[in-house]
């Protein structure tokens, strides 16, 4: 699994001109499954994204985590990061997850997210989603687990 993770000072997530998800202060993570990608894969994800330290201290040190500022948590379904981009000028899409095995795992993410952080939302698995975000750094980083 990957996630490309921002820190926020605010997103939300529409369809069709509708918010089905959003935050205030705390991490967008535009998720993507691959094909080898289980249960443990999630497990390994979540506890990345709860406990990375993206979030500045005191200092201004990047030493807190989602948990320690409790901020929010939008996940988003794209599955276009797990893309490979290597070669050519189109992106082949043979390295993701056949949809019921994303939807799945996906879904599985964020029952397992909303068990152990107290603010999460999401995008809608396989919807064209408009993503609004106030990028705070800005602070991006790819996960992988």
């Amino acid at each position: 699994m990957k996630a490309l993770i921002q820190r926020v000072s605010a997103a939300r997530v529409e369809v069709s001109g509708e918010v089905v998800g959003a935050i205030e202060q705390g991490l967008l993570a535009l998720v993507a499954v691959e094909p080898q990608d289980d249960p443990a894969s999630v497990s390994k994800l979540l506890h990345k994204l709860l406990n990375y330290r993206v979030f500045s201290d005191a200092d201004g040190k990047m030493n807190l985590s989602l948990c320690d500022v409790g901020g929010g948590l939008l996940l988003v379904s794209q599955f276009t990061l797990a893309a490979d981009t290597r070669s050519g000028l189109r992106p082949s899409f043979s390295s993701a997850a056949p949809p019921a095995l994303g939807a799945a795992l996906f879904d599985l993410l964020l029952e397992q997210a909303r068990l152990k952080h107290a603010q999460v939302a999401c995008g809608r698995f396989g919807a064209d989603m408009q993503v609004h975000l106030v990028n705070d750094g800005p602070v991006t980083f790819l996960l992988e687990v």
